[in-house]
């Protein structure tokens, strides 16, 4: 089974790899980002359990791109709580507004039973048989998800693209994405093509959720 899915947010961000005091977003979310998304969708606590799963990821709308000053942690004293004293501090971020996605699933090596790409169509056919907690959010945990819905023909713009599998591509995105330490990161490289229908994503935009390293 293939699951196709639109999803909107309204507000989001999503952290360049090596941004540090200025913190840029990436114009698309990285697979392991929505990776962690589905999962939240069907009721996922255990990260690991659908590795081997096959996502493919589309921009229908280009989220406006803009900037704010927030308070931001930092770690400027090791022996100070975080996100106190000096370890706090205002920092600007970018941000997307009005983000648009196309997303599918398919089981790829998914050794789960049943495995995401089944979890999910049957959450988009019944959300109530869906036994979950929290909000949905595609980014920061504030960057909440306004509208989950199967794809429809018409849900491509003009400036619609795929994220495709690229060696040379100019997008360095995170297949797994280690928050604790960072060393168990896994990467991929990929670019951008347009897209022509959101419903048939070409072979080459299908990125693997890779275990952790």
């Amino acid at each position: 089974m293939v699951a196709g899915m639109f999803i909107s947010v309204p507000i989001t961000s999503f952290r360049a790899p090596r941004a540090r005091e200025y913190l840029e977003t990436l114009p698309v979310p990285p697979p392991s980002t929505v990776y962690g998304m589905l999962c939240a969708l069907v009721g996922e606590t255990d990260s690991t359990r659908h590795i081997g799963a096959e996502l493919a990821i589309g921009v229908l709308v280009p989220g406006e791109r803009s900037r704010v000053l927030r308070l931001t942690w930092q770690t400027k004293k090791q022996d100070e709580p975080r996100g106190t004293g000096p370890n706090k501090g205002p920092d600007f971020q970018e941000i997307l507004t009005g983000l648009q996605i196309a997303v599918h699933v398919r089981r790829g090596v998914d050794a789960a039973e049943p495995p995401l790409a089944d979890r999910v169509s049957h959450a988009l056919d019944g959300p109530g048989t869906v036994s979950r907690f929290g909000g949905l959010s595609l980014g920061e945990s504030t960057s909440l998800v306004d509208e989950v819905r199967g794809l429809r023909d018409g849900d491509r713009t003009g400036r619609s693209f795929w994220l495709l599998k690229s060696p040379s591509g100019p997008h360095t995105l995170p297949l797994w994405a280690d928050h604790i330490s960072g060393a168990g990161t896994r990467w991929g490289q990929f670019e951008e093509v347009a897209m022509f229908s959101p419903l048939a994503p070409p072979e080459a935009a299908w990125a693997r959720v890779e275990p952790p390293r």
